[in-house]
């Protein structure tokens, strides 16, 4: 039985397209390394909850510039899943880091209207993530459009951490061709992001997807089998969609395609090992791996999305407080913003005053 962070230091395939799959330390038995091995984990049957925002350590919490963020920065996240994963993973992620998206679908072949999951006209497998993938993005493009800005494609065993994405992506405009994730370098020329980590797409790198890429068979595969991750990069690519560096000004990553584990604690290197050969930028090992930004981490299984939850956004060391600057960006959009933010400043320091007297 898996415990801990001790579950997945994963090898799994980002893509089909990556081999001689050598890991780069020993795996004990009990860890799944392969999809295969995580197709029979299911999460909790029981919910687990959640800790009331009027708690001791959640009531004075400031989320002024998280929730204006969350109006500003519109993510629309779809999820690719299957219908045996719907009540396996699926469940788990929208109990999870899934509702913080502004608008949260999942792309399946079997409709789920309690998810909600789209039943999509293409078969089930790795032979059609593809297909899947081409379909998503042609619905979401048909039925969201005009509802998100940014349009991220993570998988069921991906974990996210929305507010952090929202904060990256504020310098940016959706109206410019942009796409960012966990950067590999084969196969595409200017490099293509991880499917498994999760990507995101501008609403100008949407429309050239669909509209310009998607209809021409010599831009975009008309195939159902491929890599996703590999031919979406292509067709962007090939419609001047740029992508971009994700790392912090520390230049450490945001987006990563395996556990926290796998890459905070250093081991042999082995320069066989598939991600040290994909990887477009140094990437390092152990605690200088990884941004206090960190975007999302992959083959996460549902009863770690738990643990992750706990520890992201209900997990306190008492006697620390962290005062956050208002982004620049914001402060720029001050006389549009501004009564919002003093609204919330005010009602924070209300609040921090009381417990301060009665406390």
């Amino acid at each position: 039985m898996l415990s801990g962070f001790t579950f997945a230091y994963l090898m799994l395939l980002s893509s089909s397209t990556e081999s001689d799959l050598r890991f780069p330390f020993p795996l004990s038995a009990s860890d799944p390394h392969s999809a295969s091995m995580l197709e029979g984990i299911a999460g909790p049957v029981h919910d687990p909850g959640s800790h009331g925002h009027d708690e001791e350590f959640h009531r004075h919490e400031d989320t002024a510039i998280a929730d204006i963020l969350h109006k500003q920065v519109r993510i629309l996240c779809w999820v690719m899943t299957g219908p045996s994963n719907h009540e396996k993973k699926a469940r788990h992620v929208k109990a999870t880091w899934g509702k913080r998206c502004n608008i949260l679908l999942f792309m399946s072949s079997k409709e789920d209207p309690t998810l909600p999951a789209v039943a999509l006209p293409v078969g089930e497998g790795r032979d059609n993530l593809w297909a899947k993938t081409k379909e998503a993005f042609r619905y979401v493009y048909q039925k969201h459009f005009d509802q998100a800005d940014w349009f991220l494609k993570a998988d069921d065993d991906t974990y996210v951490i929305l507010e952090n994405l929202r904060y990256m992506l504020m310098p940016y405009k959706a109206s410019e061709p942009l796409y960012f994730g966990c950067r590999f370098k084969p196969f595409v020329k200017q490099g293509y992001m991880s499917g498994g980590a999760g990507y995101v797409l501008s609403k100008e790198s949407l429309k050239r997807f669909v509209e310009k890429a998607l209809p021409n068979g010599d831009i975009c595969s008309p195939k159902n089998t491929g890599s996703e991750d590999v031919e979406i990069g292509k067709c962007l690519e090939r419609v001047d969609v740029r992508a971009m560096d994700t790392r912090d000004s520390h230049g450490r990553g945001r987006f990563f395609p395996f556990v926290p584990e796998h890459h905070l604690i250093p081991s042999p290197v082995n320069k066989d090992f598939w991600y040290w050969k994909y990887i477009y930028y140094e990437s390092k090992q152990g605690m200088d791996c990884c941004s206090d930004n960190a975007v999302s981490f992959h083959y996460v299984t549902p009863n770690q999305m738990y643990v992750l939850e706990y520890l992201i956004y209900h997990l306190r060391p008492y006697g620390i407080n962290h005062q956050m600057q208002t982004p620049p960006q914001l402060l720029e959009r001050k006389t549009e913003l501004g009564t919002e933010l003093t609204r919330n400043e005010e009602a924070s320091t209300r609040d921090t005053t009381a417990s301060n007297i009665h406390g």
